[in-house]
């Protein structure tokens, strides 16, 4: 039997406002717990909230920004249920009249391909707040900083087929959300995580199959693995003449597996009905527009004009454009640079590469985008080669110098460019080589362009790399011939 995966998924994304989306309490991360919850955020009586207008700004931006209709009247609500890190016993949120409607996503595929994923709707609400258990045997420490904090949650259509559309899908909102600047996107404190809606169904039904709920995915990579297992699950239950429950499963990273929580509520369960604290809200059309006219460039529009003003691949665009700092960080580097597709080259290379071994972001790289652009200018102007330049990368990268100058003055780094000493290692270098010399000469020009490649290496190897290798090759070719 072959199986269709169905996946929808329901983004939170903390905004920035300084402030909480009812209180004026601080949203500052890493406060001593309990710092930054008020009255109002714990809804104690006699108090009563106030809309956070940044909020609504967030949110208009968020909507432009997909194409989505912006609801010019909506409403909060009280979404009602128990948890110990909820003490107003219920959630302020909206269900009936959200501010953001349907919109698109557009999501490119590694394949090159590319899927619109349409979105039901986002909404506006507050975040609850943290249960502790790790510092507390046989209890639950309870902290409720987070609570009240501004939320968007951004809910997708079921329309993706794979955890990697998954995957691309959140990708494309971290995007989004962090070009507006609404949002840090930062996924390890919490600021982006989302819920997976995923079930199975034999190819070619049109009949959806039962869902399951994967709660509080904090990782591209875990959203990744979750749905992959849970459909899985799915398949496996099912051809085994089992059947799905609904119900909201959390995911194990360190079993990669998801386990039942509970079962799944409906809206009904919460008892939704409009705040009587809060009134209704109205947007001014004049303030849509406002927000419109200045919205920054968002990236599909940048990766477009990379693809043509700097004459990128697709796939080089594409990753240089997936998070607006790598985008500022290369503009930077091939503005200094000269050349666009070097500096392409060498972040979506060297810098991706060193990033990752280290676990940091571009917004922590140790060499900026001026020493990379720098590094770069001196291998246009033939004072290192290729291969000596990952040598002052690296010096770059341990901080043993502030430019690539710098480096390449202590090192004694630069590139051998003098014919007279180029000729005088060739001349050895063929000396001691006659057996490959007398191969050399008796092959076709087809194997004699790979042949050279011996003595290229043994010269780079006299030279301690620092030959220029254009003039070596150039020399070598001609020596060659007798």
């Amino acid at each position: 039997m072959q199986w269709e995966t169905v996946i929808g998924l329901e983004v939170h994304v903390q905004l920035t406002t300084k402030s909480k989306i009812f209180s004026g309490a601080s949203t500052a991360f890493g406060a001593a717990p309990n710092s930054q919850a008020c009255a109002v955020d714990l809804a104690l009586p006699g108090t009563l909230p106030v809309l956070n207008e940044e909020a609504v700004k967030d949110a208009i931006q968020f909507g432009l920004a997909v194409d989505a209709e912006i609801e010019r009247a909506s409403i909060f609500e009280r979404k009602n249920y128990f948890y110990p890190d909820l003490p107003k016993g219920y959630q302020t949120s909206q269900m009936a009249a959200p501010i953001v409607g349907p919109g698109v996503v557009e999501i490119q595929l590694e394949d090159g391909s590319s899927r619109s994923i349409r979105l039901h709707h986002a909404h506006l609400e507050e975040d609850a707040g943290k249960s502790l258990h790790e510092d507390f045997s046989g209890m639950s420490g309870i902290d409720l900083n987070r609570a009240g904090t501004p939320l968007i949650e951004i809910v997708s259509e079921p329309d993706m087929r794979s955890a990697e559309e998954a995957v691309a899908y959140l990708r494309k909102i971290h995007a989004i959300v962090t070009y507006l600047g609404i949002s840090d996107g930062d996924m390890s404190q919490g600021s982006m995580r989302c819920d997976a809606n995923v079930s199975v169904r034999l190819k070619g039904e049109e009949e959806y199959g039962t869902r399951a709920e994967i709660k509080n995915i904090n990782s591209f990579r875990f959203v990744e693995r979750a749905i992959k297992v849970e459909a899985q699950r799915q398949i496996d239950l099912l051809e085994d003449g089992g059947m799905v429950v609904q119900e909201t499963r959390l995911y194990d990273s360190d079993k990669n597996e998801t386990r039942s929580m509970r079962s799944k509520e409906e809206a009904n369960d919460y008892r939704y009905f409009p705040c009587p604290d809060l009134l209704p809200v109205s947007i001014d059309q004049a303030l849509i527009d406002q927000l419109r006219d200045n919205l920054p460039e968002l990236p599909d529009a940048k990766r477009h004009r990379f693809e043509s003003q700097y004459e990128l691949s697709a796939y080089d665009a594409g990753l240089l454009t997936s998070e607006r700092q790598v985008a500022d960080y290369f503009e930077t580097v091939a503005d200094t640079a000269g050349d666009a597709k070097l500096a392409a080259n060498w972040i979506n290379g060297e810098l991706s590469a060193a990033l990752n071994k280290d676990g940091l972001g571009i917004s922590h790289s140790p060499v900026s985008a001026q020493q990379l652009g720098g590094l770069i200018q001196r291998i246009r102007d033939n004072t290192i080669s290729g291969k000596i330049a990952k040598q002052v990368f690296e010096a770059l990268w341990n901080r043993e110098g502030d430019s690539a100058d710098d480096i390449i003055d202590k090192k004694g780094l630069k590139q051998v460019s003098d014919s007279g000493a180029l000729e005088a290692m060739i001349d050895e270098v063929i000396a001691n080589s006659p057996d490959q010399v007398e191969q050399y000469r008796a092959a076709d020009e087809g194997k004699q362009k790979k042949l050279i490649g011996y003595f290229v290496g043994q010269v780079m190897k006299a030279s301690k790399g620092q030959a220029n290798p254009g003039m070596v090759n150039q020399l070598l070719n001609k020596k060659l011939q007798g």
